[in-house]
């Protein structure tokens, strides 16, 4: 049997494969997907769960003329295999290499950038009025989850979508899991339509028996609409989806080519908002990622034969949130958690099991965990929301207008602070100390080891009054040994002593400064070190009295430069009138690409050697300009 895939080279290669060759080509993408991702991590289980819904959309389709948008995206490596990228496959997420997601620059058959969830149906919906308008003929299809489904921006897109005259095909991808577990009355609700498919196979037959009837007149026709409603609402009430203006189909084996084929191809001809409900397992294919799908969400490389996946030794940031979380729960009864669909993620599991009266997993719905958090808050509680720093960025409207402006005390777990590597432009997490900054109220900490974050929580909690963020990194926990020193309202704190720079860091940039600090020594240039702690508000008097003493302020941060800490300093230097030149590390004013973070650190010139070479060049062309307030 030959090798279908390595002769896929876009879309239309596949229009002529007949259905038993369709299977064998589902069958050598998840092959290729579950060979590439091994070697590479990535999204898994999503992936293998969409195959046949790939090639049936493929089959029927015509892209890029027709406009396919991915929700989220992370679902979107078969798409990739079939058009185009296929040679390329095992560059995935690397530096340089095929996106995780889909990218408008990568290829003309990705029509919109996608990354956060919930957006597809806005953006499709954009397509077809754009559409319309300039009088052009092409399908818009949006392929979103019952996860992605959850969040509010996709309610607000199908309470739109749904009273319009505009030819829109959502299809729902029911694949009955997000990240973490659904929750919600839509899942419910979902659920039960599932268990009811006695309802729909009714439907069809009256509504076939309804189309073959002889109409004699307008009367007859109305007659038999309202018998047909009538039992319709009998046999069950309309769908959800029916009631906001949709035709709906479903629900669908999402894994029977010919069953998708056949419904793509009759909606494609019909008038107004479509929603074909379909149902897909994640992780199909491959027997460990059907088990546990969580744990195939998106991984590292794994051993293929036994889906074994090997742990980094030490502890993750978000492990040691997660365990002093339950420690505070032991002593603090009025502690509360809450997640957006990142219970496992942020390291809530066992808070979750612990305390599950204390715990609430509102679903991908960022902006309402936020106001819940501040109802809470002003109940007498004590709420902590856990959240990815790019998935804070929806709920900025809530954060300053329903926390900040009541000054309320709402703690911001914020997890992926910083650069997170693989996923690329739309998750990296440099820009929450940009939009978080200049919220009145809001005080931003920033732990450099485990110590720090649990001490950091501890005092975010019980302490501290107010909006209060705690800003951690990706990955391994850092160790930094000896600084053990209490968490004090916005006091800093002096690392190493030295009189020729100021270097002032924070988070786990203060173990790259040390590193820097010791290579300068090598040089004979001594660096007064100094962890900022809290980044809002700054530990002004011992910044001020570096920068006089040295004259000359470096700020090196995980975060872009615009808006970051070194924005802060410069600004606190000029407000003194402090004469130092000030040199502000951290990532330029542009979307950080895919890559190892290691390799990112690198080549934007943020690693331990890069820096202490930076800064000795700087020293030398600063002892030829004299003092003053200045950007070197």
């Amino acid at each position: 049997m030959s090798d279908l895939l390595e002769h896929i080279s876009a879309p239309g290669d596949i229009k002529n494969l007949n259905l038993e060759q369709l299977g064998q080509l589902a069958d050598e993408i998840r092959k290729c997907i579950i060979g590439t991702v091994s070697v590479t991590g990535g999204h898994l289980a999503s992936n293998l769960g969409v195959v046949e819904l790939t090639l049936a959309l493929h089959y029927v389709f015509d892209s890029p003329r027709d406009k396919i948008i991915w929700d989220v995206g992370h679902q979107s490596y078969p798409h990739k295999l079939i058009t185009g990228r296929r040679e390329n496959f095992g560059t995935l997420r690397q530096l340089g290499g095929v996106s995780g997601f889909p990218k408008t620059g990568e290829s003309e058959h990705d029509v919109f950038d996608t990354g956060h969830s919930s957006t597809s149906l806005s953006a499709a919906l954009g397509f077809a009025r754009a559409r319309d308008i300039k009088k052009e003929k092409y399908s818009v299809v949006a392929v979103i989850g019952d996860g992605a489904l959850t969040g509010g921006m996709a309610f607000e897109a199908l309470n739109d979508a749904g009273r319009s005259l505009n030819n829109l095909i959502v299809v729902l991808n029911d694949n009955h899991f997000s990240i973490s577990k659904n929750v919600g009355g839509l899942s419910r609700y979902l659920s039960q339509m599932r268990a009811e498919p006695s309802y729909f196979r009714v439907k069809e037959t009256l509504e076939r028996f309804f189309q073959g009837v002889p109409v004699i007149g307008g009367g007859l026709a109305g007659a038999l609409d309202r018998i047909k409603g009538t039992v319709k609402y009998i046999l069950m009430q309309r769908t959800l989806f029916e009631e906001l203006g949709f035709n709906y189909y479903g629900p669908i084996d999402g894994h029977d080519i010919k069953g998708l084929i056949d419904i793509f191809s009759k909606v494609r001809l019909l008038k107004g908002p479509v929603l074909i409900h379909i149902r897909t397992q994640k992780g199909r294919g491959y027997k460990p990622a059907e088990e546990n799908p969580g744990r195939f969400h998106c991984v590292s490389s794994f051993d293929i034969r036994t889906g074994g996946i090997p742990r980094e030794s030490g502890h993750s940031y978000s492990d040691v949130f997660g365990s002093e979380m339950v420690r505070l729960a032991e002593e603090e009864q009025s502690l509360v958690a809450i997640t957006a669909a990142m219970k496992d993620g942020t390291g809530l599991s066992e808070f979750s099991k612990r305390y599950p009266a204390r715990f609430f997993d509102v679903g991908i719905a960022e902006q309402h965990a936020v106001t819940l958090a501040a109802g809470m808050a002003k109940s007498g509680m004590k709420p902590v929301f856990a959240v990815y720093s790019s998935f804070l960025q929806r709920a900025y409207d809530q954060i300053l207008h329903d926390v900040a402006l009541q000054d309320l005390h709402v703690v911001f777990a914020v997890d992926r602070a910083g650069i997170v590597g693989e996923d690329g432009e739309t998750h990296q997490g440099i820009y929450d100390l940009s939009f978080l900054g200049h919220i009145p109220n809001i005080t931003i900490l920033s732990p450099c080891n485990d110590w720090e974050l649990r001490k950091m929580l501890r005092y975010a909690v019980l302490e501290h009054r107010g909006p209060v963020a705690v800003r951690y990194p990706k990955g391994k926990s850092g160790i930094l040994p000896g600084i053990r020193e209490p968490v004090v309202w916005r006091k800093g704190l002096r690392i190493c002593r030295g009189n020729d720079v100021t270097i002032i860091s924070a988070g786990d940039m203060v173990e790259t400064s040390l590193c820097v600090v010791n290579e300068l020594k090598k040089k004979g240039v001594g660096a007064d070190l100094i962890h900022a702690r809290f980044l809002r508000p700054l530990d002004e008097e011992l910044i001020l009295d570096s920068a006089t003493h040295t004259g000359c302020v470096v700020t090196v941060e995980n975060h872009c430069v615009a808006g970051g800490l070194g924005s802060s300093v410069l600004q606190l230097l000029n407000e003194y009138g402090v004469k130092a030149g000030v040199k502000m590390f951290g990532f330029p004013d542009t979307f950080v690409e895919q890559g190892k973070r290691s390799d990112l650190f690198r080549l934007y010139r943020m690693d331990a050697d890069t820096l202490a070479q930076d800064i000795l060049v700087l020293l030398w062309e600063a002892d030829s300009r004299g003092p003053g307030i200045r950007v070197l």
